[in-house]
């Protein structure tokens, strides 16, 4: 049996993280960015400076023989006032590909949420932790280890039984997402389960996730962060945030999808570009925003607060924003053959809803989860969709 004198130390680089576009050097260790410091440096709001920070598909990949792992991190919790503290962030590791163990981090900071519409928060510190996995196959195997979704996570070192080395290059592709808390995978029990690893597992690309909590809303400085970026296949999902938020009319709608689009093209001229708008959710799809929490009867969902009349005036509501959405795109693709639309309806639609509900009226549950990425990799990494082999 191993103990900790016998472990090997190898402080956690930069070459050992996907799925990132930065990392911030800590007192402790590495924290891993989904946004370019340019980009953060003009984040208006705690909400997404948060959720950019929170590592939905960032994972360790390394080669090594061991079969005792260990990861220390200080992981940064959050909890909102009033209701119980969330379970302790899921780290995942998986074997050649498969999802072999999991583990937690108990303690580390905890923020507190005092104020769910400003997102006001108070920090209490923590000490670091360890991720543990034990009982791990033996032999020379591709290892990955993917951090939170929702957990903040300062990455500092493994401990290992074996060496660690840096990861063969796989060959594929690589999948750049951008989308709203759904893409970022609220409710997901496990970071390879939320919907875009589990489609890009199904597609077999590597997965850039930039779907950020309550902040798909078709800002300059996410358009440029994801110009910048290396991809071979992008998407963008568009819809939920702007109408929860109550971020714009309909007027100024059209041209900031315009001016996200032409951004991306920059540098991605040819690349395969999917638009795809929100999935059903009947609380917004005719009345306007913003969302607002309800905790009726203690369990937290959410309502829209708008008034369905003002449409006329250019309030929007995803019915709206689908049918502009739809328009865009087919304007647009006459010059640009590489440019999709979907229906977010396709991937979870009436039938979807009536079988798996919204649990607070906006996020899918486990099950939602797993028909998105099932409807996702059917009809856009499958035989015609717009990211199936040959396309673009």
């Amino acid at each position: 049996m191993n103990t900790e004198h016998d472990m090997i130390t190898t402080p956690v680089t930069t070459d050992l993280l996907r799925g990132h576009l930065d990392v911030e050097t800590t007192a402790h260790g590495l924290l891993p960015h989904r946004l370019p410091a340019r980009a953060r440096r003009q984040i208006p709001d705690d909400q997404t400076a948060i959720a950019e920070a929170q590592p939905s598909g960032v994972r360790l990949v390394f080669r090594t023989r061991a079969t005792t792992i260990g990861l220390d991190t200080l992981p940064t919790k959050r909890v909102y006032r009033g209701f119980p503290p969330p379970p302790d962030g899921v780290y995942d590791l998986l074997v050649d590909g498969r999802l072999t163990a999991r583990a937690t981090v108990p303690g580390g900071r905890v923020r507190t949420i005092t104020d769910m519409v400003t997102q006001a928060s108070e920090v209490s510190e923590g000490e670091p932790g360890t991720a543990r996995f034990t009982g791990l196959p033996a032999g020379e195997k591709d290892v990955e280890i993917w951090l939170p979704h929702t957990e903040i996570t300062e990455v500092i070192a493994l401990r290992t039984d074996a060496p660690v080395e840096k990861a063969r290059d796989n060959g594929r592709k690589v999948w750049l997402h951008h989308g709203s808390s759904i893409s970022h995978g609220s409710n997901a029990e496990h970071p390879t389960a939320t919907w875009p690893a589990l489609a890009a597992a199904r597609g077999q690309v590597e997965l850039v996730n930039l779907g950020f909590s309550g902040s798909a809303l078709l800002d300059p400085f996410t358009a440029r962060a994801m110009r910048d970026t290396p991809a071979d296949l992008i998407s963008v999902k568009i819809g939920i945030n702007v109408v929860n938020a109550d971020a714009m009319r309909l007027r100024a709608f059209g041209p900031a999808v315009h001016g996200f689009l032409d951004t991306l093209r920059e540098e991605h001229p040819t690349t395969p570009l999917l638009v795809v708008s929100a999935i059903l959710c009947p609380v917004q799809e005719d009345t306007p925003g913003p969302l607002m929490p309800d905790s009726d009867g203690g369990a937290l969902r959410f309502k829209a607060t708008g008034d369905p009349a003002e449409r006329a005036l250019g309030r929007l509501t995803l019915t709206v924003i689908r049918a502009e959405l739809a328009r865009i795109v087919e304007q647009r693709a006459t010059d640009d053959p590489n440019l999709h639309h979907l229906d977010g309806r396709d991937l979870y639609g009436e039938k979807d809803h009536a079988e798996l509900p919204l649990p607070d009226g906006v996020h899918p549950d486990p099950a939602g989860h797993r028909r998105i990425a099932e409807n996702f990799g059917r009809l856009v990494f499958g035989e015609g969709g717009a990211f199936s082999t040959g396309s673009g």
